[in-house]
C-alpha cells in the first residue's frame, strides 16, 4: 500500500476538524470548518522544542502546552476533538526494507520489521513505537517492500501529552516528510529535499512508492554540506533504480535556495523546482501538513 493510500485508509471517516504539525520553531496548523479550511504558523520561542530521537524532545513543558492550548482555545474540558499529529522527521527514523517473504500475521510482521530495525537505529526498538505498511510492487519474483517508521515511545508520548490537555484526540500520528510525500506527482523517479532548522531530510520516490528517506542533522548549516546529502542521495537512486531522477524538488531552503538550486542543476544534472501545494507554498514547517491536507482533499 502506498503513502497516499495509507492516508486514505486512515481517513475512511471524515478528516479531522484540526491537523497540527510540530516543528522545533513553529506549531503549523489546520482548522476545517463548514465554510472554509483555515490555516495558520505558531512561532515557539527557542528551547522550548530540542529534536532528537535520543531524548525528550519537550524541553519546556508548560510553554509547550501554553502554545497548544492557545491554539486550541477553551479550556480543554469540552469533547475531546479528534486530530492529526504531524511530527518532525529527526525523532524517529524510517527505512525501507525489503523481505524475501513477509508472514501474514501482524504480531509476526511488527516483530520481524523490530529485529530488521534494530542494528540501524540509535535507540531501544524494544521500547519503541513501530509503524510499517508494505509498498504495492507486485510482479513475480520481486521482495516484499516494507517502510518502517519507528520513534520512541517517550518521545511520542510527550508530543501526544501537550495535545490531549488541550482537549484533542490524536489519531493519525506520523512525521512531516512521509506527509509531504502526497505533495510529490506519482510519476518517474523524483528526490524530495527540504530544510528543517539544521535537520535536511532526503527522501527518493518512484511514483507512488518510496525509496529511500535519509535525515540528516547537518554539522554546518552551510549549501556545501547539503550537496553532500544529495551527492550520495542521487547516486543511490542511478545504482538501485537504474536511471537518473526526474526532477529534484526543494523546500525550507530560504536565502539559500539559489545556490542549491544552481549547484544541483551543474553537478547532478537535475531540473529543480519548489515543492508546491494547492494550500500556498509549503516551508520548513508546514510541508508536512499541507500533504496531509492533500491527501484528506483528495
Amino acid at each position: 500500500m502506498n503513502i497516499l493510500a495509507q492516508i486514505r485508509k486512515l481517513l475512511k471517516d471524515p478528516p479531522p476538524e484540526h491537523a497540527f504539525e510540530v516543528s522545533e520553531t513553529a506549531i503549523a496548523w489546520a482548522r476545517r470548518t463548514r465554510e472554509d479550511l483555515k490555516l495558520g504558523v505558531e512561532a515557539l520561542e527557542p528551547g522550548i522544542l530540542a529534536v532528537s530521537p535520543l531524548h525528550d524532545n519537550v524541553a519546556d513543558p508548560d510553554a509547550f502546552f501554553r502554545h497548544v492550548q492557545a491554539l486550541a482555545g477553551g479550556d480543554g474540558k469540552a469533547r475531546r476533538r479528534r486530530t492529526a499529529l504531524i511530527l518532525p522527521d529527526f525523532c524517529a527514523r524510517v527505512a525501507v526494507l525489503d523481505f524475501d517473504q513477509f508472514p501474514s500475521d501482524a504480531a509476526e510482521q511488527v516483530s520481524l520489521v523490530r529485529f530488521r530495525m534494530k542494528k540501524s537505529i540509535p535507540f531501544d526498538v524494544d521500547s519503541a513505537q513501530v509503524s510499517y505498511y508494505m509498498q504495492s510492487r507486485g510482479g513475480a519474483g520481486r521482495k516484499v517492500e516494507v517502510v518502517a517508521a519507528v520513534a520512541p515511545l517517550e518521545i511520542i508520548a510527550r508530543y501526544e501529552a501537550a495535545f490531549r490537555h488541550a482537549g484533542f484526540e490524536p489519531g493519525l500520528v506520523t512525521t512531516s516528510t512521509l506527509a509531504a510525500l502526497n505533495l510529490l506527482s506519482p510519476d518517474g523517479v523524483q528526490v524530495l529535499a527540504r530544510l528543517s532548522g539544521s535537520v535536511l531530510t532526503a527522501a527518493v520516490t518512484e511514483g507512488r512508492d518510496l525509496r529511500l528517506l535519509r535525515c540528516v542533522d547537518l554539522p554546518e548549516l552551510t549549501p556545501e554540506e547539503v550537496m553532500r546529502v544529495l551527492f550520495p542521495t542521487c547516486a543511490f537512486v542511478e545504482d538501485t533504480v537504474g536511471e537518473k531522477p526526474r526532477e529534484l524538488l526543494v523546500c525550507g531552503f530560504g536565502d539559500w535556495e539559489p545556490v542549491v538550486v544552481e549547484q544541483s542543476r551543474q553537478d547532478l544534472g537535475l531540473e529543480v523546482r519548489r515543492l508546491g501545494s494547492r494550500f500556498g507554498e509549503p516551508g520548513p514547517a508546514n510541508a508536512g501538513l499541507f500533504g496531509f491536507l492533500e491527501a484528506a482533499e483528495t
